[in-house]
């Protein structure tokens, strides 16, 4: 089975704190590797967790506070340091090419290889990249400047055909690849073999929402539903809650009740407040809501594997 795998790089809002690193993640899907904004402290964890950084070819960020992007120029100018050649594409909102091209150039004269900024519309529900594995579309989020989230969904599997009806049959190359797609298979004596003998069933499509700053809005719903695995933001404890929806952010219970409302499979919280030491407390209030629900830490790991 390709691999389906998140790793955690930061969890926290504004400020570092308690060892708690701004806002980053990884996804590796068949092992291409996707960063999820890119706040302080990203080289650190990505040299701790020991992922490879050259086999970062797309980057994703979700909007223009400081915490979800001030780690990126680093990132690229490292990059150039270690003699990168491969294209790097980095997905954003429109400003963030201009901040970029401002910092290389005044401390280098810019990046020894190819940036391409692909810029999106935060405030629109639109496919912004496919490959052979997957596809991403923006999650429009309701936060104090635009600002977005992505949802990774893989493309459908194709089934696996049993190797001994190969042989049974003598099924050449091309209609292999027919009854992968589904197709029966018809012998040299005309005889029909229904698809489901010559195969196992394919695996399901595997799926990450990502709901990066955001106040709590259930407009984001029949775009999450059914997801294998949600993150959301809960900056905030539900005490907070009039402060969350003043600085247009989620709490705790808030962003579970989103997972329930949602039936996603697994719910991951993170972005704390820095006025929080201990998360336990996170953890329970969610629970009481979204029973599978995870702290989103550094280092954590979480694989989606049906």
């Amino acid at each position: 089975m390709p691999t389906f795998k998140l790793t955690i790089l930061g969890s926290n809002s504004a400020l570092p704190a308690y060892g708690r690193f701004p806002t980053a993640q990884v996804l590796n899907v068949n092992e291409h590797l996707y960063l999820l904004d890119c706040g302080e402290g990203t080289q650190m964890n990505l040299s701790k967790y020991e992922i490879r950084r050259s086999k970062i070819r797309h980057i994703f960020i979700s909007h223009l506070h400081g915490d979800h992007f001030f780690g990126l120029v680093g990132l690229l100018t490292s990059y150039s340091l270690l003699g990168r050649e491969h294209k790097l594409t980095i997905f954003c909102p429109e400003g963030l090419k201009e901040i970029i091209d401002i910092q290389t150039n005044a401390s280098s004269g810019g990046l020894g290889y190819e940036v391409e900024f692909q810029i999106i519309d935060p405030n629109e529900y639109l496919t912004i990249f496919e490959n052979e594995d997957l596809e991403v579309t923006t999650i429009p989020m309701d936060h104090s400047i635009p600002c977005c989230g992505f949802l990774f969904r893989e493309k459908p599997h194709k089934q696996k055909i049993l190797k001994e009806k190969i042989a049974e049959y003598n099924i050449d190359f091309e209609n292999i690849r027919a009854i992968k797609s589904g197709a029966d298979f018809k012998t040299n004596s005309g005889a029909i073999i229904p698809n489901e003998e010559l195969t196992l069933p394919a695996p399901k499509s595997r799926s990450y929402a990502y709901c990066s700053d955001t106040a709590y809005t259930e407009s984001i719903i029949p775009i999450i539903e059914n997801v294998d695995l949600l993150y959301h933001e809960a900056t905030f404890l539900d005490e907070s809650k009039e402060i969350a929806a003043q600085k247009k952010h989620t709490t705790t219970k808030e962003a579970a009740n989103i997972a329930l409302k949602a039936k996603v499979q697994e719910l991951l919280i993170g972005h704390f407040s820095a006025r929080y030491k201990e998360l336990d407390i996170f953890l329970t209030e969610a629970k009481e809501v979204f029973e599978n629900t995870q702290l989103a830490t550094e280092g954590s790991i979480f694989e989606v594997n049906n």
